[in-house]
Order: C-alpha cells, then sequence, then structure tokens
C-alpha cells in the first residue's frame, strides 16, 4: 500500500511539472503572437531568451519519469502512462520551440508596415491554441472524447494554413520589396499549424494510454 501510495505521489508531482511546463509553453505561444501583432521586439526577444525554461523542465520531467521506470518497474498501464508523460512532455516543448520561431520571425520583419492587416493568422492561432487547451484537457483528465475532439479541428486549421499561404504567395509578384516579409508571414503560419499537429499528437497519446492503442488521428 505504502508502495503504491508513493508511486501515485510520483505520479501526481510528474503531472504538476507538466502542468507547469504547458502553460509557460501556452504562455510563449500567445506572447509570440502579440509580439507578432503589436510588431513587439522587446517581448519577442523575450520569448526567445525564456525558452531555457521550458528546455530544463522537460528534461526534469524526463529524469523523473526514467527514474520511476528504473526504480518502481511499473507495469502495464502505469508503464503507459510514463510512457506518454515523455512523449506529451516533449510534444509541449515543440511547441514552445514554434513559439521562439514565431518570435524570430518578428525580428526578421521588424517594424516595417504589414503588407496586409493580420486577421486570419491571428484567428488561425486562435483555432491552434483551442486544440493545445484540448489536448491538454485531454490528457490530464484522460478523457478521449476530448482528445478526438482536439483531433477533429485539425482538418479546418490545415486549410486555413493552405489558404494563408496561397494568398500570401500571391502578393510577392506585385511587391518584390515586401518578399521577406510574406517569406516570414508564410513562416508563421506553418509554424501555427505545427502547434495543431503537436496537439493532435497529444491528443494520440491520450487514445494510446486509455486503450493501449496507437491510432493516427491526424487524418
Amino acid at each position: 500500500m505504502n508502495t503504491r501510495s508513493n508511486f501515485d505521489q510520483n505520479l501526481n508531482q510528474l503531472k504538476k511539472m507538466q502542468l507547469d511546463m504547458a502553460g509557460k509553453a501556452e504562455k510563449r505561444i500567445k506572447d509570440s503572437m502579440l509580439a507578432l501583432l503589436n510588431q513587439d521586439i522587446d517581448l519577442a526577444k523575450r520569448v526567445i531568451s525564456g525558452d531555457n525554461e521550458i528546455d530544463e523542465l522537460e528534461h526534469e520531467i524526463h529524469e523523473k519519469a526514467l527514474m520511476l521506470i528504473a526504480t518502481e518497474s511499473p507495469v502495464a498501464r502505469d508503464l503507459r502512462r510514463l510512457n506518454v508523460a515523455l512523449k506529451v512532455s516533449s510534444e509541449v516543448e515543440r511547441m514552445g520551440d514554434m513559439a521562439v520561431n514565431i518570435a524570430k520571425s518578428v525580428l526578421q520583419i521588424g517594424k516595417d508596415k504589414y503588407i496586409k492587416e493580420l486577421a486570419d493568422i491571428p484567428r488561425m492561432m486562435e483555432m491552434a491554441l483551442e486544440m493545445v487547451a484540448d489536448a491538454l484537457t485531454a490528457f490530464y483528465t484522460e478523457d478521449i472524447s476530448i482528445a478526438r475532439q482536439c483531433a477533429e479541428k485539425d482538418d479546418a486549421v490545415d486549410d486555413m494554413f493552405g489558404k494563408l499561404i496561397h494568398e500570401l504567395m500571391g502578393y510577392i509578384p506585385n511587391n518584390p520589396e515586401s518578399t521577406n516579409q510574406i517569406i516570414q508571414l508564410s513562416f508563421v503560419c506553418r509554424f501555427i499549424e505545427r502547434i495543431a499537429d503537436h496537439s493532435t499528437n497529444i491528443a494520440e497519446n491520450v487514445v494510446f494510454l486509455e486503450t493501449g492503442k496507437r491510432l493516427n488521428l491526424n487524418h
């Protein structure tokens, strides 16, 4: 009983660490979009400099999970739970990387006047952030229905990504002087699309945790 209680306590600590890491990654993502919208160079630099914090948390989570696997000899569902914890923390870390990439694009664009009003890109980010929230909720509650709900939103993000890239590339012939900005905005769209993909990957891990089966929810 004591051994089980100790194991459960360690699992709860692991989830709290992941909650902390996910919260920091979400904030970085939102800050990177604010930096883009406001062309806030200082905020973009803070997003970039804060990346080490997320990397360190991922390292701590991996160390703790591997320690539990080595010392507690977990079986069946407990082993799956630790396996999923490792994979989810990696996905969250990559989301943090996407926020850094967006911030780097902000620096590349600088204070140049935007070639178009930034309305669709924030809408795409809003959709991606809904997926992030769904994926993390599914993970913390171990709820397959929320995981599937998250994955179902990915097609809409992919569709918007395709339309935005087509629109942005269409500006280049008549605005060659803005080519760098257009390319950077295209990169931002790609980074947002990747955030949505990482969310779907988390959702797939929730399904694996609950069923023991690896399903591809990314059609």
